[in-house]
């Protein structure tokens, strides 16, 4: 696969279309709209109204991920998430879509949130 092709595909997807896919995907499995929304605040420093905006405004990942604060903690964000490993990601943007593929992931599969956030005492 083209991962040129790939990195542009992402960029462009808008962040609106994918979101209501997460809160599915969390909801069908026990969690909360507001433990999904934790999960994007600790990655992207955005709050809840911020999200909202960016939602309302159909960003598109690429802009959604300029306009983020990547938490620091955020390369701790590892493994495997549609077939590629996250750290072997060279594309910024791609990496920063499969950091939060991979906690919307996580959240979904019942991990506990300090380990979802990579806090330092976990």
């Amino acid at each position: 696969m083209n991962t040129a092709t790939q990195s542009q595909r992402i960029a462009k997807m808008i962040f609106a279309s994918v979101y209501p896919m997460y809160v599915q995907k969390v909801e069908k499995k026990g969690r909360t709209k507001k433990e999904l929304h934790q999960v994007i605040t600790w990655l992207t420093g955005f709050n809840d109204k911020k999200l909202q905006e960016l939602i309302k405004e159909k960003v598109t990942f690429e802009t959604f991920f300029q306009r983020a604060k990547l938490h620091p903690q955020a390369h701790l964000i590892t493994g495997v998430i549609c077939g590629y490993r996250i750290e072997e990601i060279e594309d910024p943007l791609t990496r920063q879509a499969r950091y939060l593929d991979k906690l919307v992931d996580e959240l979904a599969k019942g991990r506990k949130m300090e380990k979802i956030l990579r806090s330092q005492e976990a």
